[in-house]
Formats: structure tokens, sequence, C-alpha cells
């Protein structure tokens, strides 16, 4: 995912944030998802994909040791703004800059969607490089019968079925632990996957 997506984002950061930046106006569901997963992971959460950082922030006052990562720099400016005690950096989901297995698990809240499935497990495999054995990471994202590319209003963006994306998580040192899709009239399918690190990969 390079400069293209990240200027689209950039373009439209103030419109994006508007729309859909608070916890506010995610699915119940969602919310539940999030705070049950972070409260069984032991160490720093890092929010890759991040946005304008109402994810991050959902965490640390959930009482999650949590930073915020994202390629657009309009949304981690407004992310200082907003949630000034929380810490945000500019950077890039291939390259964390972490130390090898140092983190307690990363959210990748629809932050792949614009991976194309060739490129997808470089980024995987930074998750898994990054988190501790036995940590967790739970992905966000759109579902599908079969990985499809479809016209995102920001960017082009992939579908994903579980069973494929599960198999690219096997295949970096992931166990996955739970799955979970949601369904709603006139929307797309939404599908969450929770892994946890092997121990051994």
């Amino acid at each position: 995912m390079g400069n293209e997506v990240r200027n689209a984002y950039s373009r439209r950061a103030a419109e994006y944030t508007e729309l859909f930046g608070s916890t506010s106006f995610a699915h119940p569901s969602d919310r539940q998802l999030i705070s049950s997963w972070a409260h069984n992971l032991e160490g720093e959460v890092v929010d890759v994909g991040c946005g304008p950082g109402h994810w991050t922030n959902f965490l640390t006052e959930y009482g999650v040791a949590a930073r915020g990562v994202d390629l657009v720099p309009e949304f981690i400016d407004r992310a200082h703004r907003t949630y000034p005690g929380v810490p945000f950096t500019v950077g890039s989901f291939d390259t964390l800059g972490v130390e090898t297995g140092t983190i307690g698990g990363v959210l990748s809240w629809y932050s792949l969607i614009h991976h194309e499935p060739s490129t997808i497990s470089i980024p995987l495999a930074e998750f898994s490089r990054v988190i501790s054995p036995g940590g967790g990471l739970l992905i966000g994202f759109f579902e599908s019968p079969m990985v499809e590319g479809f016209a995102h209003a920001v960017a082009p963006a992939y579908r994903w079925p579980v069973s494929d994306l599960s198999e690219e998580l096997k295949s970096v040192g992931f166990d996955v632990v739970e799955t979970h899709i949601r369904t709603t009239k006139g929307q797309r399918p939404h599908a969450a996957i929770i892994a946890r690190r092997r121990e051994e990969h």
C-alpha cells in the first residue's frame, strides 16, 4: 500500500473523520469485541492504521497501554490534537520500527483492506515479528466468498473470505482463535479474526 492510498486519505482526512472518526459511530458488537480482546493482553498494543485515533484512545480509556501508527500525516495531526495524552506516530505498516517480540498485541481494524492480496503477507509478517509469543492480533475487514477487489469510496480495496485470511495468518506464525462475521442489510458483510502469536514459528 503506497503513496496513492496515503494521498487519497490525506485529501479526504477531514471528511473521513467527520463520518467515521469516533467509536460512537461503530457497531456496538465492534466495541465489545475490541474491548474484550484487549482485556486478555499483556503489554503494549499498537493500533496499526489508527486513522484519526479514536480506537487508540478507546483502548487507552479501557486501561490498555496503546499507541497509534498511520501512514497519513493529516490523521496523526488530528489525533494529536484530539487525544493529546495518547502517543501517535506517522509510520509504515510494513516496517513498524518496533523491536522483535516486544509488544502485547496489534489492532488492525480495517487498515489492511487496501493491501493487494499478493502483498498482504508483508504487514502480517511484520505483525508476527513484533508481537511477543502468546500475544494477540485482531483484524477487522470486509468479508466475501472470494478474494475480490471493490470500489471503496477512498481507494481501491479488497474483501476476503475468513478462511483465506486465516491461512495467511497461519503462514506467518499465528494461530486463529476466533472468527466473527456480521451482516447488516444494505451493507457489506464485515468480519474479524482474533489470532495468537505462536510460541514457535
